[in-house]
């Protein structure tokens, strides 16, 4: 066998194995960063945040969703006292601000569904969530605590994510 023949069946064999690795990373591209940039844009667009706050929380947290250009207003429910808790049927994502709704906070968890996500804002600078209370928030599904407003931007669109319809 001639060393021009060699050649020619080696770079058969590394055309091959370039050919089969671009079709794997294809694969695992499609499979894997595809249905999570879907499911962040169909949340972004279509999916409904209810904020549960009083007096000026509630603006306040809706103007940080607002302000990161990623959330339309049209997808916002405003939840100011505990008889309007019902108004927040449609959404998918619960933010709560602990010390507001601290008292009613069973009402919302009996309303929330299983698939719907629940992000309970308790500010540092306020009373701290009795563990009893927090022993309760951990065991419910799709749920999470955060003391920090950037967090809780981060934590929304994670739970739009993790929480596809």
């Amino acid at each position: 066998m001639s060393l021009v023949r060699l050649l020619e069946y080696i770079h058969l064999v590394v055309f091959l194995i370039g050919v089969v690795a671009i079709i794997v990373g294809f694969v695992a591209v499609v499979r894997g960063v595809v249905p999570v940039l879907w499911r962040l844009g169909n949340g972004l667009a279509n999916r409904k945040i209810a904020i549960f706050a009083k007096g000026d929380n509630g603006p306040s947290l809706k103007s940080l969703l607002l302000d990161s250009k990623l959330i339309r207003n049209k997808n916002i429910v405003d939840v100011s006292r505990p008889e309007d808790i019902g108004r927040a049927e449609a959404a998918t994502v619960y933010i709560v601000v602990w010390s507001d709704f601290a008292d009613d906070i069973d009402a919302i968890l009996n309303r929330k569904s299983d698939s719907c996500a629940l992000i309970i804002y308790s500010p540092y600078d306020q009373e701290p969530i009795p563990s009893a209370q927090m022993k309760k928030l951990d065991g419910t599904r799709h749920t999470a605590v955060t003391n920090f407003r950037g967090r809780l931007l981060n934590d929304v669109i994670t739970s739009m994510i993790t929480t596809s319809e």
